[in-house]
């Protein structure tokens, strides 16, 4: 069960690589892994406008020509920022009818907040100048957001709404512990308990307490990020600069590479299967881009969640592990 929704596959498929976020791609080879998808078992898509500017939500659209497979649901999101509060409604709403018109849909499934909250006070050290275009204030995700989203439910354009989990987290545990929470929040899910490129403030992460929050609370969760963008393969399949998070991400996991030589197994897969292993998460997000990847996920999934002792030894190599609170209600 994803949260009190409904049933859902452990196993999502993400937007990214069918929007060609995550290395190169083509329309078609999208079409035919969305499609596949279906054959393999996955009941939810997870799209987003800035996958790709639409692309992805395009690839749906084009796969299913507005008639999704029995079972099967999907998602979106918007990049909202801080607008002006009376601006609110109508940012959610054009954003939302965008994506609708290219996946060829009536409604969506889960409509998600897509930028970091934050205390209405907060100034993050790092591109402060530009936050209110990437960062909704506590106050008007409460006063406004939420209402906007209750709307857009009413409307019937939206069956639920949830929260992307990657803002500051006390602000995010606040919105899953809220009289009007989201029916589900996607939080980062993987070893290194990293968000790489997403994560904007400087306080310490807090994937896990995050998750503990929302089983805590009823609200379903949505891992993402379980191979950190690529940092938990092999190899990185695009290029990035030296300083970039992931490339960061990719020479600290070098252990864990190693770790997974030994035991003769892919990387990647054992970092999906660690991900789908951790407590209180319902289903993990692909970002695969062709059918090739998608195949070797369905693998994962396939072996079940990670054994204790493979992930005593990931565990053991202290990657960036933060070390879980005790549990919060």
């Amino acid at each position: 069960m994803l949260g009190s929704l409904w049933p859902v596959s452990l196993l999502t498929l993400g937007g990214g690589g069918l929007g060609q976020v995550w290395g190169e791609t083509d329309r078609k080879e999208a079409v035919a892994t969305a499609r596949e998808a279906v054959d393999l078992g996955i009941t939810l898509f997870d799209m987003a406008p800035l996958y790709g500017r639409g692309e992805a939500e395009a690839v749906v659209g084009e796969a299913f020509g507005g008639k999704l497979p029995g079972g099967a649901r999907v998602t979106t999101k918007c990049f909202l920022g801080s607008p002006e509060p009376g601006d609110v409604y109508g940012k959610l709403e054009r954003s939302l009818r965008r994506s609708l018109e290219a996946m060829k849909l009536e409604r969506v499934d889960l409509f998600f907040l897509h930028t970091n909250i934050c205390p209405d006070d907060y100034v993050y050290k790092h591109d402060a100048e530009t936050q209110t275009r990437w960062a909704t204030r506590w106050s008007l995700y409460a006063d406004a957001v939420i209402p906007a989203m209750a709307k857009l439910k009413a409307q019937g354009l939206i069956a639920d709404w949830g929260i992307t989990g990657t803002g500051l987290p006390k602000s995010i545990m606040d919105a899953l512990r809220h009289d009007e929470k989201p029916a589900a929040v996607q939080a980062v899910t993987n070893l290194l308990d990293s968000a790489g490129s997403m994560r904007r403030y400087d306080e310490p992460p807090e994937p896990r307490n995050i998750i503990r929050t929302a089983k805590n609370n009823g609200v379903g969760v949505m891992g993402i990020r379980a191979v950190q963008a690529g940092a938990l393969t092999e190899a990185l399949d695009r290029e990035l600069p030296a300083d970039h998070p992931e490339v960061r991400d990719f020479e600290k996991a070098a252990p864990f590479r190693k770790l997974c030589a030994e035991l003769g197994e892919d990387p990647a897969i054992i970092a999906y299967r660690y991900a789908l292993s951790m407590e209180g998460v319902d289903t993990v997000v692909l970002g695969v881009k062709n059918r090739e990847e998608l195949r070797a996920c369905a693998k994962a999934a396939e072996a079940g969640v990670l054994e204790p002792e493979p992930r005593q030894k990931i565990d053991a190599l202290r990657l960036n592990f933060q070390i879980p609170r005790m549990p919060i209600d």
